[in-house]
């Protein structure tokens, strides 16, 4: 019977999607307050990582405490994982620009959020896929 139930629920190192985008949520503000705090910078940029983990753990604590409606709260965390990725982007243009890593941090987190951005995006469009096959 434990075996019928992990075949019905997607993980990601053996954690729901649903815990990993609040354990990501929660990765991302506090990312966005220690590296605000180490770099000691008073530009509300460097909380950008926070400003989106805000959003994306509300809506996947949602998507834990109302099942039924955790298909639209999923797909509202996958949209703030893509733009998470995309801003991560961001870093190819300081790299092209020729000023990578002038502002350490500032292109730390960008890197952070391009990979982790990526990676979780990825893992939501696999769950999404795993879902749907198994229904």
């Amino acid at each position: 019977m434990d075996s019928e139930n992990l075949q019905k629920e997607f993980k990601v190192f053996n954690i729901t999607i649903e815990s990993l985008s609040v354990f990501y949520g929660i990765f991302l503000i506090g990312w966005g307050v220690v590296i605000s705090l180490i770099s000691g910078s008073s530009s509300l940029t460097s909380y950008i990582p926070s400003f989106l983990g805000v959003p994306l753990f509300i809506f996947s604590y949602l998507a834990i405490k109302f099942p039924s409606k955790k298909k639209l709260f999923m797909h509202i965390v996958v949209i703030f994982g893509l733009v998470i990725f995309l801003g991560g982007l961001d870093f190819i243009r300081t790299l092209a620009g020729g000023a990578a890593f002038e502002n350490i941090w500032a292109d730390a987190s960008k890197i952070m959020m391009l990979f982790t951005g990526l990676f979780f995006t990825l893992q939501c469009v696999r769950s999404f896929i795993f879902t749907r096959r198994n229904r």
